[in-house]
């Protein structure tokens, strides 16, 4: 959500117009940068709320004193607001799981002290439990996604300002096939998505009562609609398939220099290129505002895991997915996992299809989404130690794998079960009430 165009967006040919050919183009050349993966990196978001009473929504003027005290701290991961006032931290590319779990952990130490000072904390949740979607952010851009989303009903604004996520960055992998081929790591991430999305799901509620998923944050970006939420269709290229999805995909807004943002109606960015002047630098944040499961910007962007519970619980999806695609036995293993899930989804683009819908919705109840992640969850455990992980984070997901996957729970059954009064698990410093 806190995308923001290309840095070269001030050079004089992002201010030529581009047909949809030279369109087709870029996407092709700037999306999929292929190599051997050597770096991965995490962006994480965090709902903020009172360290008292969490249940308390915070004052605009309280998050706006806080923030401003958080930024003169020095971090290394980038720190953003995102427009409902969520927190996020993106790290800095990383040439190894340890490496990035270092600086992120630091970074969150340093966060949670100012946060603190401020009488608030962070909460690791997918989905705002008890408010409704506030606005706390007023800026051209969120106003003209605001007026977007909202033709679409509700679900707009709940995802802006009510959801938080773990968001994986893994290289896009080898040019030639294989298990690290960026062909297969493109396939695998749509298939082993819904896996994630089921293991790691942690938002079954919305104003206080159960939804009925168990990722409601899920749900709310498959109600957004595949056009600005969707993926392309797996068959043929990724990078041909990409280029197509960019062009076709509905235009969110035409920037202004003064003055509110035009917000077009039925605009696919071909048909702009067609009938309007957009130019490189539009081309560059057309692309942010498309909000795909997985986005490849160079690298893939995977976006489908919850927020999750306790201070540290972020670090065991970016293991477990670290470890289930830059391993290659372990991607071998994982490819033959999910492979016979991907007759569920019916050719249809995740999230949009029946396997992502039962992932969001039943977690792992889903006999063979349980299946999947024991197999998978266990393969991973096996690779960490060859990525370089510690003690400390084969434990941790050792834990979740006891805890939650070979069971067939999933962080949401916790919440669940509080609120019908039938057990609560431990979750560290992260508070439920």
């Amino acid at each position: 959500m806190s995308d923001s165009v290309s840095d070269c967006g001030d050079c004089p040919e992002d201010r030529i117009a581009v047909t949809d050919a030279e369109v087709e183009a870029l996407v092709r050349g700037i999306c999929f940068k292929t190599g051997p993966p050597r770096v991965l990196g995490v962006e994480v978001e965090w709902l903020v709320h009172e360290l008292r009473a969490p249940q308390l929504p915070v004052t605009p003027e309280r998050l706006t004193a806080a923030y401003a005290a958080l930024r003169t701290v020095p971090l290394r991961s980038a720190f953003t607001v995102e427009p409902g006032g969520q927190l996020e931290l993106s790290s800095p590319p990383a040439g190894s799981l340890t490496e990035c779990i270092a600086t992120v952990s630091a970074d969150l130490d340093a966060v949670r002290a100012v946060l603190a000072e401020h009488g608030l904390g962070l909460l690791g949740i997918g989905h705002e439990p008890w408010h409704p979607p506030r606005r706390f952010l007023r800026q051209p851009r969120y106003d003209a996604m605001e007026a977007c989303l909202d033709r679409g009903g509700p679900a707009g604004r709940a995802m802006m300002c009510a959801s938080a996520s773990v968001q994986v960055c893994l290289d896009a992998g080898y040019e030639e096939p294989g298990p690290l081929g960026h062909g297969r790591r493109w396939w695998l991430a749509h298939q082993l998505g819904a896996v994630l999305l089921a293991a790691f799901a942690n938002s079954p509620l919305a104003a206080g009562r159960p939804t009925g998923w168990r990722s409601t944050r899920q749900l709310r970006w498959m109600e957004i609609g595949p056009g600005r939420a969707g993926a392309p269709r797996l068959n043929g290229d990724p990078r041909d398939a990409w280029a197509r999805h960019v062009l076709d995909a509905p235009v969110m807004c035409v920037r202004r220099d003064g003055g509110p943002w035009d917000v077009p109606e039925g605009l696919t960015f071909r048909e702009w290129t067609r009938s309007g002047t957009p130019t490189r630098e539009d081309l560059d944040y057309h692309i942010t505002t498309l909000f795909p499961p997985v986005r490849p910007r160079g690298h893939l962007e995977l976006r489908m895991i919850d927020a999750q519970p306790g201070d540290d619980g972020w670090i065991v999806p970016l293991a477990v997915t670290a470890a289930l695609f830059d391993d290659p036995e372990t991607a071998e293993t994982a490819y033959r996992m999910v492979k016979p899930l991907a007759e569920r989804a019916t050719a249809r683009p995740a999230p949009h299809n029946p396997l992502w819908s039962d992932a969001a919705r039943l977690g792992l109840a889903d006999p063979e989404l349980h299946e999947a992640a024991v197999g998978c969850f266990t393969a991973a455990l096996e690779a960490l130690p060859r990525l370089g992980a510690g003690a400390e984070v084969t434990h941790a997901v050792t834990d979740y794998l006891e805890r939650y996957v070979a069971p067939g729970r999933c962080p949401a059954d916790d919440l669940l079960d509080h609120l019908h009064g039938t057990g609560r698990r431990s979750h560290g410093k992260d508070s439920r009430t």
